[in-house]
């Protein structure tokens, strides 16, 4: 991987020349997670070929055009041939101007990144706690409303019910680790958040651990998921109120 950040280096100061300011990798401890996931679970889980499975970088440059984003678009097949993904391309004042409009996705960038060249654009950069909050809460109140839609459009089926419960596994354990970052605590495995939310909100069961886990799952049975919708819809309901009325310690 070192052989295609350095080639991804070359190709964007080629591009860019001394407009390149710096060049990060972000979220590795969150592909890290995923994968020792999928791998713990063996066949139960889905393909990871996908896009996923590439490296995410960021470049900071002082100016943007359209002439620079062809050349990127010249060059984007032979970056995701050697695993690493289309760069997040911004300009020198666009990440800290955009904090506030992006607390959870930039916030993420800021735990779990690495400088691989130029100066750390992020030195001194914080993200405020209440605008986590109000993303978090659009978070959850988005969930909990497409979990009913959803089960609604299950029609009362098992088997759409199961098929429900694993295509929002995924949004679920995103949810459940926001919600760890709100209260500080920093992790990038959605188990391990899902375990934290539930001591948060001191719940008896482990149903938050359960979904956490079906992330990458190809399927469930559909007596299971008759079992655990309940529970999963008490518990999105449970952390759209705990968000709703939180506050900074």
């Amino acid at each position: 991987m070192a052989t295609a950040l350095n080639r991804l280096e070359a190709e964007l100061r080629d591009i860019f020349g001394s407009r390149l300011r710096s060049l990060v990798s972000y979220g590795e401890r969150t592909r890290a997670a995923r994968h020792a996931s999928a791998d713990s679970h063996g066949g139960r889980r889905a393909d990871r070929s996908s896009d996923a499975r590439l490296l995410r970088v960021l470049a900071i440059v002082d100016s943007l055009t359209r002439d620079d984003l062809r050349a990127c678009a010249g060059r984007v097949a032979g970056w995701h041939d050697a695993g690493v993904a289309t760069p997040l391309l911004l300009a020198a004042d666009e990440f800290d101007r955009s904090l506030d409009a992006f607390p959870l996705e930039f916030g993420a960038i800021l735990a779990d990144h690495t400088l691989i060249a130029g100066a750390n654009p992020f030195e001194r950069l914080t993200v405020d706690a209440a605008d986590v909050r109000r993303a978090v809460e659009v978070q959850a109140r988005s969930h909990l409303l497409h979990l009913r839609e959803g089960y609604i459009e299950t029609r009362g089926r098992a088997d759409a019910l199961a098929e429900l419960i694993v295509r929002s596994a995924p949004a679920f354990a995103a949810l459940v680790t926001s919600v760890s970052r709100l209260e500080g605590h920093e992790t990038s495995d959605p188990v391990a958040a899902a375990q934290h939310a539930e001591a948060l909100l001191g719940m008896d069961s482990n149903i938050m651990t359960k979904l956490a886990g079906l992330v990458g799952a190809r399927q469930i049975a559909s007596a299971d998921a008759d079992r655990l919708f309940p529970s999963y819809l008490d518990a999105a309901q449970r952390l759209v109120l705990f968000v709703d009325t939180w506050s900074a310690r």
